[in-house]
């Protein structure tokens, strides 16, 4: 279980200190899939990169099964079992999706293990395992691949930061479905996803409403999705989403 305990971030902004998060007490337990979100600005991304190591708080706790991470980084948080996705997945030119995966996996599993991930994310192992992860890939086949490399890892709390960012309708429906698939089969682990999107809302055992940097509101899908539909942090289906090259626009 992850526990967020009274967590501030606070930056430099014109010579005051300006703050994201703002006493943020949060507790993700073992086996659920909590999806944070809310407006735009609120600090939902900023969160992520707290929880997954990138950023450290300026006041506050963050406990993993009862261990004071707080000082480690995103390094030390991977080997204690936190997986993140960004919102923008890095290209690797020189590096194919094969090596990626054994890079993830912390172990040379066989090209038919690594196949196996890639088909988990709607992906035909075949054309892409000997793949470069550059330029060449779009924005859709990234992010399935880098879904690919978190389930590799096999984390025991996986961050995805807005995974719908900038891909194109049928992936974001295709990612629907892992994260449905995903959430079946968690069990002890956790997922943690940032998202507005209500079809990912749809999925959640619980949902955190981040606004102004604070807990807004949080609970099971079913008392606090209901009071989000229609507003800006349940949007729908279709917005930001990039057709694919040739296509007509999705929205």
């Amino acid at each position: 279980m992850l526990e967020l305990q009274s967590i501030s971030f606070q930056v430099p902004d014109g010579g005051v200190e300006k703050e994201i998060i703002r006493d943020v007490s949060l507790r993700i337990p073992d086996g659920r899939l909590i999806v944070v979100t809310g407006p735009n600005g609120g600090g939902k991304s900023t969160l992520a990169k707290l929880i997954a190591g990138i950023e450290k708080p300026t006041a506050g706790r963050i406990l993993l099964n009862g261990e004071d991470i707080t000082g480690l980084g995103i390094t030390e948080r991977a080997g204690r079992g936190i997986g993140f996705a960004f919102q923008q997945p890095v290209r690797f030119k020189g590096i194919r999706v094969l090596d990626l995966i054994r890079i993830a996996a912390g172990k040379t599993i066989s090209i038919s293990e690594a196949c196996d991930y890639l088909s988990s994310v709607g992906l035909c192992a075949r054309d892409y395992v000997d793949r470069e992860v550059n330029a060449s890939l779009s924005g859709g086949e990234l992010k399935r691949i880098e879904i690919a490399t978190v389930l590799a890892r096999g984390s025991s709390l996986s961050v995805f930061d807005e995974p719908e960012a900038g891909i194109d309708l049928w992936s974001f429906q295709n990612l629907i479905e892992v994260f449905r698939r995903m959430r079946e089969a968690i069990r002890e682990r956790s997922i943690l996803i940032i998202s507005h999107q209500e079809r990912i809302l749809n999925i959640a055992d619980e949902i955190v409403v981040l606004r102004d940097g604070r807990v807004a509101d949080s609970g099971a899908r079913e008392d606090v999705l209901p009071s989000l539909i229609g507003t800006a942090a349940a949007v729908g289906d279709c917005p930001r989403l990039d057709p694919p090259k040739g296509a007509d626009k999705v929205c």
